[in-house]
């Protein structure tokens, strides 16, 4: 049975008219977008204990403390500001007309487009929460990345999304999908990214936090997921801004361990050829969920469980992990290089090349065009392909770029890579690591 959409304004007078719930709202940036909905809807007086905006850095460091980062559009700086407010709630507020009330304190730290036009709008945003009155707390933070091009148009989605936190979490935790699937209610179609999701707290004592994160690629809110050899989820830019990548694609469903032989060599040569060093490099495997959602239009739940298995599996080898929907390389070029970093290495076998410089998957017509939209989003000053060899399971004979077939309309440009290093073979490779493809 389908769920039904309540409206941003309903959902808001719901929680007004919910007598036992009960709490904060701390904005920083883009106004009070998520206060102004619950006043709008009407007894919000039932609701809303406090509003603060402390927008000038002094107040805000004041209130909150000082971030040795310098960043306020931070995690810590969230989690601050969620810890004080709601522990203000609890110190303030007692007697018996609280005495039936369930407690929140929501806060959200966000940049929007500027005058200029020239940063990258963002935000942290989080709800602390009793499940139960008098209960201990429970924690919903996310990240979003704000894609409208109007800073009015992102100021009501915040304030959207704000409401949709706040009600996900006292109508819908207990079902992680569905709360994760809430948080675009009433959004349109590319107004904003959430590209990471933390939950705590015993209300998500059975919650797969690797499987929420998952739950974004799969409904198409996030591009890729990062998980840590801990297993913990990572926020994306921030694990990989300014570093030295390298990556090794792997694909949905396969049954063995990643080549780690040829892929360990490939990590050698690219700290070589970039001057890289391990403190300043992410090493990162990605699992492509690409295919499963090629393969039906509705991810299962087996496919979920499976991503996130495989995902913790390959944490415990002591390796970053990505779980992404990029299907071609110049899709996770485009992607990475939007973190800023210094190098990166993208490490991929010689037969997934072959079809690329080759016509035999396209419109004769359309394959020059195909062509060159691939290098030009694959590759710039900063992004070299690594490429380890395969063993012909035909003429029995090991492949590398020397001797990889290459269509003739595509032979000036792959010459061109090659010898100005933009693809590079993976050298001094032991011929009992290379697999029959």
């Amino acid at each position: 049975m389908a769920r039904e959409i309540f409206e941003t304004k309903r959902k808001a007078l719901k929680i007004n008219l919910n007598p036992d719930i009960y709490g904060t709202f701390a904005e920083i940036g883009a106004g009070q977008e998520v206060a102004r909905n619950f006043f709008e809807a009407g007894a919000a007086s039932g609701t809303i204990a406090k509003t603060i905006s402390a927008y000038d850095m002094a107040f805000s460091d004041a209130i909150y403390g000082v971030e040795e980062s310098g960043r306020y559009v931070s995690r810590t700086r969230l989690n601050k500001m969620l810890h004080h407010e709601f522990n203000l709630l609890t110190e303030r507020l007692h007697g018996e007309k609280y005495g039936s009330k369930k407690f929140f304190a929501f806060a959200d730290t966000v940049t929007t487009l500027n005058f200029t036009k020239t940063n990258e709008p963002h935000g942290w945003i989080g709800v602390r929460f009793q499940h139960e009155v008098g209960g201990p707390v429970n924690d919903i933070v996310i990240h979003v990345r704000l894609l409208d091009s109007d800073s009015r148009l992102q100021s009501k989605v915040l304030g959207i999304l704000g409401v949709n936190l706040i009600f996900a979490a006292y109508y819908y935790a207990e079902d992680p999908q569905t709360m994760i699937e809430s948080l675009v209610d009433n959004l349109s179609i590319g107004s904003v990214e959430i590209d990471l999701v933390k939950v705590s707290g015993p209300v998500f004592e059975q919650a797969n936090e690797r499987l929420l994160n998952l739950y974004l690629i799969a409904k198409g809110f996030a591009k890729a997921a990062i998980f840590r050899p801990d297993a913990k989820a990572a926020q994306i830019k921030d694990y990989l801004y300014k570093k030295n990548i390298i990556i090794l694609r792997t694909k949905y469903r396969q049954k063995s361990n990643p080549n780690f032989d040829l892929f360990n060599l490939a990590v050698e040569q690219f700290e070589k050829n970039s001057g890289a060093t391990a403190e300043d490099t992410v090493v990162l495997i990605e699992v492509l969920m690409s295919n499963a959602l090629d393969e039906d239009n509705a991810i299962t739940d087996d496919d979920l469980r499976y991503f996130a298995e495989r995902a913790e599996y390959l944490c415990s080898t002591g390796n970053n992990i990505m779980v992404s929907n990029f299907h071609r390389n110049n899709y996770l070029a485009e992607f990475v290089k939007s973190f800023k970093p210094k190098h990166v290495g993208i490490a991929t076998n010689v037969s997934n090349l072959k079809n690329i410089f080759n016509t035999h998957q396209y419109n004769k017509e359309e394959y020059t065009n195909e062509l060159l939209s691939y290098i030009s989003g694959m590759f710039s000053k900063d992004v070299r392909l690594y490429a380890y060899p395969y063993l012909d399971k035909k003429s029995n004979e090991i492949v590398t770029t020397r001797n990889m077939p290459v269509a003739d309309e595509a032979q000036h440009l792959f010459d061109f890579l090659i010898q100005n290093k933009y693809i590079v073979d993976i050298e001094n490779y032991d011929e009992k690591y290379v697999k029959t493809v």
